[in-house]
């Protein structure tokens, strides 16, 4: 299988290749030029597996120059005991007969963007070993708050690499932020930015787009790629935990093999409902995908009229932070995939970045999948106190935006369709705004919030999280958005 460029399909590269590079030198970003098919006979032998099986046996359909043996011993080693607290690793916890949350924060971060990032620095790795890459590498991310902290640790002290981080000084988390900032590792480095996500995905993409730098660093011996999800690497293993969740669902008797089912995903840079998509195509039975926002609706917007519009539009600070993010790079390959591989189109449509309007046809085709909603921070807080009174059950902001979308739907069509919650982040990493939400919130703060939040929900602190406590921080730099290629050359000398 090859993979092609959203703003050139004529380029042909390996899988490796797309992995090494993380972004296109056009611009676009790198997919599959077909998506293989994986129905309901293979699902069948899923059922039985671990996930990290199911894990190898799915991205190997993508991965035709990695080996089996080599899949299977990465994902071994990714998704371990050692490194996530729940056997199933990402388990299934369902509250009534029709809602299911997928929870995907038993990683060592406490967050999805784990169930990526374990594996991306083994597929890197690798990667340059099979392209023959002797430079080393030079990880550039742009976080909302919780792909930093995941990058960081994946990448962490991994040989012939260097990965740096860039996240919006006043648009995280006090626990994300101390997630990062207290990072070890000889090969990391982290900086804030002066501006929100988007200025600081921005200014990394800029760097990406950058020939003379990247013909710079070359003669120094390094080349860029990226942890984001604009990688293919990154993207690839999200895919599996919609196979994983469907399998735990018959299994559980939830389901019967077969029947469709809804899944709901609180999202900002379309990459983790995108991941759905792409294994809907490939045959798993869902109806539905239901794509929650926050206050920063412009995906809503979107998927309801066709139209992608900035000019306008306002930047908020929300208590779902992950999510606080106007410019989606993921929906690319959205627009790519439902123009039928046309990278003309896709290139002509994305030339403007602070508008574009799709055709009627792309419309439909996203109305046959997609579901649009969003709430704000009263109905999140609402949320999360309604399903802890009701199933003492404990979600974190960016679950009960997807909750509350989710029942938005339902009450909005009477369409009760066994439904997955995409449950993105531990609670304890948002701690101010869940014990906010169950009437709980007093004048602690830092990692006392923590300690408080375990004490009034009797739930237990995740390791990662406590360990925290007493590490010094190591990072305290903060750069203007304008800045972000000069603190990447002083990180390289």
């Amino acid at each position: 299988m090859k993979y092609i460029s959203t703003r050139d399909s004529a380029l042909h590269i390996s899988a490796a290749e797309a992995i090494s590079r993380g972004l296109s030198h056009d611009g676009g970003l790198f997919v599959p030029e077909s998506l293989p098919e994986l129905k309901l006979d293979a699902v069948e032998k899923l059922i039985p597996l671990a996930y990290a099986e199911r894990a190898a046996y799915i991205m190997k359909m993508f991965l035709e120059d990695f080996t089996e043996s080599e899949l299977r011993d990465f994902t071994t080693k990714a998704y371990s005991a050692e490194k996530f607290d729940h056997p199933q690793v990402a388990p299934v916890h369902s509250i009534d007969g029709t809602t299911h949350f997928l929870e995907l924060w038993h990683g060592p971060t406490s967050a999805f963007k784990d169930m990526a990032l374990q594996m991306l620095p083994h597929f890197l790795t690798a990667s340059l070993t099979k392209t023959g890459e002797t430079r080393r590498a030079c990880i550039l991310v742009a976080t909302s708050g919780d792909t930093g902290k995941a990058a960081l640790e994946g990448f962490r002290d991994v040989p012939n690499t260097r990965i740096m981080v860039f996240y919006p000084r006043d648009g995280v988390s006090e626990v994300q932020k101390k997630q990062m900032t207290t990072q070890e590792g000889a090969n990391v480095g982290v900086t804030s930015v002066e501006g929100n996500f988007d200025d600081a995905q921005s200014g990394v993409k800029a760097i990406f787009s950058d020939e003379q730098l990247r013909d710079e660093l070359s003669g120094k011996g390094w080349f860029l790629s990226s942890a984001n999800s604009i990688n293919w690497g990154r993207l690839l293993p999200q895919i599996v935990y919609y196979y994983s969740a469907y399998c735990d669902l018959v299994k559980s008797g939830a389901i019967k093999l077969g029947d469709a089912i809804n899944f709901c995903v609180p999202t900002g840079n379309f990459g983790n409902i995108l991941a759905g998509y792409y294994a809907k195509k490939m045959g798993l039975p869902i109806a539905k995908l239901l794509c929650a926002s926050n206050r920063n609706f412009v995906l809503d917007t979107f998927i309801k009229s066709g139209t992608y519009d900035l000019r306008t539009r306002k930047f908020h600070t929300t208590t779902s932070p992950s999510m606080d993010i106007l410019v989606s790079s993921n929906l690319e390959r959205l627009i790519f995939d439902l123009s039928g591989n046309d990278s003309k189109y896709t290139a002509s449509k994305l030339k403007n970045k602070k508008y574009y309007k799709v055709n009627d046809k792309i419309r439909a085709k996203l109305h046959e999948t997609f579901v649009g909603g969003h709430c704000d921070d009263a109905r999140t807080k609402d949320t999360i106190a309604d399903v802890f009174a009701k199933h003492k059950y404990l979600i974190d902001t960016h679950t009960a935006v997807a909750l509350a979308v989710l029942n938005d739907y339902r009450k909005d069509t009477g369409d009760n369709t066994q439904t997955v919650v995409v449950s993105t982040a531990s609670p304890f990493k948002f701690c101010d705004a869940v014990l906010d939400a169950l009437g709980k919130l007093g004048s602690e703060t830092g990692l006392d919030l923590v300690d408080k939040l375990a004490e009034v929900t009797g739930n237990p602190i995740p390791a990662p999280l406590a360990s925290l406590r007493g590490k010094p921080e190591r990072f305290t730099d903060c750069v203007a958005k304008t800045e972000l290629l000069g603190a990447v050359r002083d990180f390289l000398k």
